[in-house]
């Protein structure tokens, strides 16, 4: 019996050709099924995705690639040849952890010139995601989903509640408030609100998250370290007068020593109606623990 199920496995084939050992053949539903893309030499394809490129791979130097300048989820392809004739390939990631794959043809005059893809992973409904909706783990998010993490973003920013209500600033009729502050696998999630009491507009230059020296918080950035986001949800960058903007910014999990804290900093562009609320160890480590169940 044993002999029959070795000279079995030494017959197992996949496609007609032949694999030593027990092979068992890989089903169509595992198949991530490509789409049809076609190219041409003297005009450029561009394609948009829902979400910043990570990752692009080609399957021939018959094929040219690369970001759109200025757009981080715009891919621009063309053929560095003319009229070859195999049929290649094309696998693109992108930040939310999801995987693209493109079987590319070359045409004189490509039927489309300008594709957007489906932003069928945050869609909401799992029966309409097609079977190449497959999560990346990306390196920066440990073991998290992106996936997952871009659906506790959201949820937060759409539930709206203000779990914390003694960090913020005012001055110059701006008010920059924490209003949520979340943990989950090892991630920090701060919901952010900047409101604008004035008839100004504020336009945001940038927003930084640094853990300085309690005694040097207000004078110089000797002595710190700054931290950088992983991800924000509708990242604010104008509030115009009269009007209130959320964000929902994600970090690494960190803690703070008992003579640091951490200082979130809010630049004006063009401005000086700055502002920096104070976050401390004891804030951190109160964070609410994120019910995978409830996040929608």
């Amino acid at each position: 019996m044993l002999g029959a199920v070795c000279a079995n496995a030494q017959e197992t084939t996949l496609g007609g050709e032949l694999y030593e050992g027990l092979t068992r053949k890989i089903a169509f539903e595992r198949m991530i099924p490509p789409h049809g893309l076609e190219i041409t030499y003297g005009k450029m394809v561009h394609i948009i995705f829902p979400s910043a490129i990570r990752y692009v791979d080609l399957g021939s130097p018959n094929l040219i690639a690369g970001k759109a300048d200025g757009a981080e989820n715009v891919i621009r392809v063309k053929a560095t040849v003319k009229n070859f004739r195999e049929e290649t390939n094309m696998s693109v990631i992108t930040e939310d952890g999801a995987f693209y794959t493109f079987n590319v043809k070359y045409a004189d005059e490509p039927l489309l010139l300008n594709v957007e893809m489906t932003d069928f992973i945050h869609d909401g409904a799992s029966v309409n995601r097609p079977n190449n909706a497959l999560e990346v783990y990306l390196k920066e998010l440990g073991s998290e989903s992106p996936m997952l993490v871009r659906l506790i973003m959201k949820s937060i920013h759409k539930e709206n509640r203000r779990t914390v209500k003694h960090i913020g600033s005012k001055a110059f009729g701006i008010q920059y408030l924490l209003r949520g502050l979340y943990s989950h696998n090892g991630l920090l999630y701060f919901h952010t609100e900047l409101r604008n009491k004035s008839n100004v507009p504020l336009d945001i230059d940038f927003i930084t998250f640094k853990i300085v020296d309690k005694k040097v918080a207000k004078q110089t950035a000797m002595q710190e370290q700054v931290l950088l986001p992983l991800r924000a949800y509708n990242y604010v960058t104008c509030v115009a007068g009269q009007k209130s903007g959320r964000t929902v910014f994600t970090l690494q999990k960190f803690t703070i020593p008992d003579d640091k804290q951490l200082v979130v900093e809010m630049h004006e562009k063009n401005g000086g109606r700055h502002q920096s609320f104070i976050v401390g160890n004891e804030d951190l480590v109160r964070a609410r623990e994120i019910d995978e169940l409830k996040v929608k």
